[in-house]
């Protein structure tokens, strides 16, 4: 059986991308939302980018971005634009303007907000269902908090999805395991402190991965 397929999100440097590159991430994110921790401008990012190998995923973290930072994302070297806080019309507008593949990331807490985040993906080439932010929170994800993967066990969206939130070496073999999900994300779960990657944890959590 294939290993479910993961990535590294919010890669800020030369070592922690090798890392990521050789556990075997499918794919790798960066971030451009300028109140977190991992976040780089696209202009910094470039380089690291510039080193993913081919058949590797390079993914933007983008939450309600202007036209403007998404242009810049892509001539950064980016090929899939991952979004927080659009709606599907601007979902949609934005697929259709560039023809690069789209995820949509979206809180979940109960069951309805599953319904709302399968309805809110439109043209969403993956929906990435995460644990909903706290309301005082000022990141709409990474914040290291899961939600109740049991919710989709009978409650699975009908489209291709992916899992984030509070994944961890611990736990993300019996998430994998709960639900089959199309992905994992991880980016607090393999850190050392906010914004800062453990190069022993992103391999320990790949082999987790595997062990699924």
């Amino acid at each position: 059986m294939t290993a479910t397929p993961f990535k590294i999100c919010g890669v800020k440097t030369p070592d922690v991308l090798h890392a990521a590159i050789a556990s075997g991430a499918a794919h790798i994110g960066f971030n451009f939302f300028p109140p977190s921790p991992r976040y780089l401008a696209p202009a910094e990012a470039a380089p690291l980018i510039a080193q993913v190998p081919a058949g590797v995923g390079r993914v933007a973290v983008l939450v309600d971005p202007d036209d403007d930072l998404v242009a810049a994302a892509l001539a950064a070297g980016i090929d899939i634009l991952q979004f927080h806080n659009v709606s599907p019309q601007r979902l949609a507008a934005i697929s259709q303007r560039h023809g690069r593949p789209v995820w949509l990331a979206a809180g979940v807490k109960s069951r309805a907000d599953i319904a709302t985040a399968e309805k809110a993906a439109g043209p969403a080439d993956l929906l990435l269902l995460d644990a909903k932010a706290p309301n005082d929170a000022p990141l709409p994800g990474g914040n290291g908090l899961a939600f109740d993967w049991r919710l989709l066990i009978d409650q699975r969206p009908g489209r291709r999805f992916g899992l984030a939130g509070g994944l961890t070496i611990a736990n993300v073999a019996e998430a994998i395991r709960q639900v089959g999900p199309a992905l994992v994300d991880v980016a607090s779960g393999v850190e050392e402190g906010a914004g800062v990657k453990s190069v022993e944890k992103i391999m320990a959590f790949a082999n987790a991965v595997r062990g699924a």
